[in-house]
């Protein structure tokens, strides 16, 4: 069972928002927040490589890719628009006590 790690605060993600954090392996992820909800990507656009932290977390729940305006549902990663054809990597993270936790090597 892979060992989860503290990356962020719940409050350090704005609410509609993105944050950009590393993984202790290097790993860039992009952590949306919708509420108390909070999901994490891999932090690159399919389409293109761009940083999806960049972009915007809209009022429908995707979020959308600054750079060419790709979108992805916050939850799932799934392609809403493209340019992009491949889905948002999602990683697997937990939020316990106001801490998100994540662990290395996704």
């Amino acid at each position: 069972m892979p060992r989860f790690l503290p990356v962020a605060t719940v409050d350090e993600i704005p609410d509609h928002g993105t944050l950009s954090v590393t993984l202790p392996d290097g790993t860039p992820v992009c952590l949306v927040r919708r509420g108390d909800g909070v999901s994490a990507f891999r932090d690159e656009c399919p389409h293109q490589g761009m940083p999806l932290s960049a972009g915007e977390v809209l009022e429908d729940g995707t979020l959308e890719c600054s750079w060419h305006g790709a979108r992805f549902d916050c939850r799932t990663g799934a392609v809403l628009r493209g340019p992009a054809e491949e889905p948002a990597s999602l990683l697997d993270v937990r939020v316990e006590h106001g801490q998100v936790l994540m662990a290395p090597g996704q």
